[in-house]
């Protein structure tokens, strides 16, 4: 005859089984630490971990690059090597930069009407993501498109299908996707903040934000240049596209006025802006570091460089106008410069050229 039951063991209960700790919070980024976070966009040629140290050499703490040639379609998709993307993290690391934007193709165009030009637009976008994964970046920036001829709420829906196709099937990790503003040039899409919106809500899907361009807004007519205009675009920016969602800013000047719809970016200081504006721009409470800020925002250069220097130069005037101190600034190579002097007489050369050929006209009028 068996023996009874011990009625005074305890019932099995499945909370008992073992269960693995849950993996712990991941730690923000170095570069979320809530100090400014200037960069310049910075070359590829030759080699392109040498685009950390041109950012490094020039006083920069963040920088953006391309990942592939911009004006040409890619061939077979131009990824990069497992080993060279290694390398290029591992130097990013060792030389504490972030964040790392990367800017898309000029020629991609997910607005288009043409299918053809449409389907090749979703291609070089997803290769644009697989290289930004690749890489270990932080943003991918991407113009929004041109509408040529179509209606605008249709190119805005063609917009975001096409995002959501090129990324299909992918692991983003921590990447995000921001959509840059635009000038209005031409059949542009996303001169007005409430086309960026449209375009955020039909991405819901995807990591989305904003890359917000000063010379764009400016071209665009959204008036920066004094306390209260730069007041009411925030505030629209707010009940649009949301702050929080505004992760880099493309600091340039302008070289057209207000409303002009002409993209062309001056040198800081130089332009239609002026000196006084990014300096409101840059301190403002809800666009810099700050407690009403966002933590690793990045003020992203990409000012034109006519002579040796005027990269180094436009960098340290973003320090200046930040109040940073200049030892405690990211130290820059005296001298350095991503243009050669040579070349930098070629340039002086065409304009003086320009500029005689625009005086004998007038001589002729």
């Amino acid at each position: 005859m068996a023996e009874p039951l011990d009625k005074t063991e305890p019932a099995y209960e499945v909370s008992d089984e073992y269960r693995p700790e849950p993996d712990p919070i991941p730690e923000p980024p170095a570069w979320q630490d809530g100090s400014f976070r200037i960069g310049i966009h910075t070359s590829i040629a030759g080699d392109i971990a040498g685009a950390l140290d041109i950012a490094s050499k020039l006083g920069a703490n963040a920088l953006q690059i391309f990942s592939a040639s911009p004006r040409m379609w890619p061939r077979g998709g131009t990824r990069i090597a497992d080993a060279d993307a290694a390398r290029f993290r591992a130097r990013r690391a060792e030389l504490g930069l972030g964040p790392l934007v990367i800017h898309d193709n000029y020629l991609i165009n997910l607005a288009s009407p043409d299918r053809v030009m449409r389907a090749r637009s979703i291609q070089a976008f997803h290769d644009e993501l697989v290289r930004a994964v690749s890489l270990g970046a932080d943003f991918l920036v991407a113009h929004p498109g041109c509408c040529m001829g179509s209606e605008t709420p249709q190119a805005i829906s063609e917009i975001a299908q096409g995002m959501r196709q090129a990324a299909r099937g992918m692991k983003l990790g921590d990447l995000g996707i921001l959509i840059e503003n635009t000038s209005g040039m031409g059949s542009a899409v996303g001169a007005r903040f409430e086309e960026i919106e449209a375009i955020l809500d039909e991405t819901r899907d995807l990591p989305m934000g904003v890359c917000l361009d000063t010379a764009h807004m400016f071209e665009a007519g959204y008036d920066i240049t004094t306390a209260q205009g730069l007041g009411r675009t925030l505030e629209t920016l707010e009940r649009t596209v949301g702050l929080d969602r505004v992760s880099v800013l493309h600091v340039n000047d302008s070289k057209t006025p207000l409303g002009s719809r002409v993209d062309r970016h001056e040198h800081i200081g130089r332009g239609t802006i002026g000196l006084e504006a990014f300096g409101r721009i840059l301190n403002h409470p809800r666009l810099g570091p700050g407690l009403q800020g966002l933590a690793g925002r990045a003020f992203i250069l990409e000012t034109p460089i006519d002579l040796p220097g005027d990269d180094r130069r436009n960098v340290r005037a973003l320090w200046e106008l930040v109040g940073v101190n200049p030892k405690q600034a990211p130290k820059a190579v005296d001298g350095f410069s991503m243009v050669r002097r040579k070349k930098s007489r070629l340039v002086v050369q065409r304009a003086r050229s320009a500029q005689r050929k625009k005086g004998k006209k007038r001589g002729n009028r």
